[in-house]
């Protein structure tokens, strides 16, 4: 599925503060080399209904055989091999025996040190790799799972690792054998080694998916084969809130098109993005925050939330809008399936221009009808027009006011709000009475 920064941004996938990501939320990866692996796996979303399945398949393989998982290999078993290929030192003997081991101790200390350190890990990488390949490669194991682990199980077919094998840890092996293992990995193995971590960066970030759909009791959605784009959630929510309200929608070719209203803070941006996020997720083959998803495929998600303006190049937040708007409209005028999540439309103008401007830009997208969209916007008075065109439907959340105060269901219900409680806000929140004092 085609996305680009602009979108995974609005949705929060990635963030600049990097606590309020939907990736670091779900990162849950062992190692470095994991947790960039499993960044590649979001910044790269999948394309196929087979590669989505084959990548939910492993990740609930992964959650049966989870007792399994070799937990030899942690951050700092990685980072110890690494820089024992880094390390320089006085060769290791090359075939070792008591009296060389004796000798390399004797008179090169610190290098036998760090060699005899090194080994240590290296073993047991050796040994969490060989595991893998035990308990994780069998004849019922999932297409992606099971073709690195034939990989592995290759690349571990050494002579030099049988002693690996049959110990449970270093400590079995005599010195000897200690820097003979350290000697053949770091004078042999370097291509190899290196491969298995790369290999092993990908089981972690695979094990993290795992982890985190069993910690966030997240759902593995259903994809259906269809010619158009169809969307249908129940209890759908927001992943990065702590009290999260549920949703219940469908998107079909009848009913493409969503016009949300709804007051400021009612609920409709958490709305639009709780959409993306799931779709983006469902998209990487990891479970998604709600009780059921059920969707086609997509090839594209594009959103236009938080536009903004650019001082250096002297364009207007207005500006950037309608260069979005035209990006998209290029981009998605294709025939093929796109979601697309646009959150107040034009607010960079005037009411009377926005209105114009957004009624335009609404029936053009009403004519591609191979998309999705969802739109929100304060301009409720466009709404009425709009009715006339079958493929639109109209959503809005709905605010109550009891005594000065507001009362938010956060709860879809079908129409078209014509609340107006921006006043009330400055009000309650003590700025009117702030002005009075000046």
């Amino acid at each position: 599925m085609e996305t680009d920064k602009t979108t995974l941004a609005d949705l929060s996938v990635f963030n600049s503060e990097e606590e309020f990501s939907v990736f670091n939320k779900l990162n849950l990866t062992r190692t470095l080399i994991g947790r960039e692996q499993l960044r590649a796996n979001f910044s790269n979303t999948l394309k196929t209904i087979d590669e989505i399945a084959g990548v939910q398949q492993t990740i609930q393989f992964i959650l049966r055989q989870q007792p399994d998982w070799p937990m030899q290999i942690s951050n700092g078993t990685i980072m110890v091999v690494e820089r024992f290929y880094e390390a320089t030192i006085d060769d290791i003997p090359s075939q070792p025996s008591s009296i060389t081991a004796f000798n390399y101790k004797l008179f090169h200390g610190p290098d036998f040190s760090l060699v005899k350190y090194s080994a240590m890990h290296c073993f047991d990488f050796i040994k969490g790799m060989q595991l893998m390949v035990r308990h994780f490669l069998k004849d019922g194991s999932p297409a992606p799972l099971k073709k690195i682990l034939q990989r592995v199980a290759h690349i571990l077919d050494k002579e030099q690792f049988i002693v690996v094998d049959k110990n449970k840890t270093i400590a079995g092996l005599t010195i000897p054998q200690q820097l003979q293992l350290a000697g053949f990995i770091r004078y042999h193995y370097k291509l190899n080694m290196f491969e298995l971590m790369e290999i092993y960066g990908q089981l972690d970030a695979w094990y993290s998916m795992a982890q985190a759909v069993k910690q966030y009791r997240l759902v593995f959605p259903e994809f259906i084969i269809a010619d158009q784009p169809v969307v249908a959630t129940k209890g759908l929510y927001h992943i990065l809130l702590q009290k999260p309200v549920c949703y219940d929608i469908n998107l079909n070719p009848a009913d493409n098109f969503l016009f949300l209203t709804g007051a400021n803070m009612a609920g409709k941006s958490t709305f639009i993005k709780a959409m993306g996020i799931a779709v983006f997720l469902a998209h990487t083959g990891m479970g998604v925050p709600a009780q059921q998803l059920q969707l086609t495929v997509f090839d594209g998600l594009l959103s236009n939330i938080n536009v903004v303006d650019n001082i250096v190049k002297g364009e207007s937040y207005f500006y950037n809008e309608v260069q979005r708007i035209k990006a998209t409209v290029t981009k998605i005028n294709d025939g093929k399936k796109w979601l697309i999540l646009i959150d107040e439309l034009f607010k960079g103008t005037n009411v009377q221009d926005a209105m114009k401007c957004s009624s335009t830009v609404i029936e053009g997208l009403l004519k591609i009808r191979n998309s999705l969209f969802i739109l929100s916007t304060h301009l409720y008075e466009i709404g009425e027009g709009l009715k006339k065109y079958p493929n639109i439907s109209f959503r809005y959340f709905e605010t109550a006011v009891s005594a000065d105060q507001l009362h938010f269901s956060y709860q879809l219900k079908e129409g078209i709000s014509n609340d107006r409680l921006g006043y009330l806000i400055l009000k309650k929140e003590g700025v009117v009475d702030l002005l009075e004092k000046l």
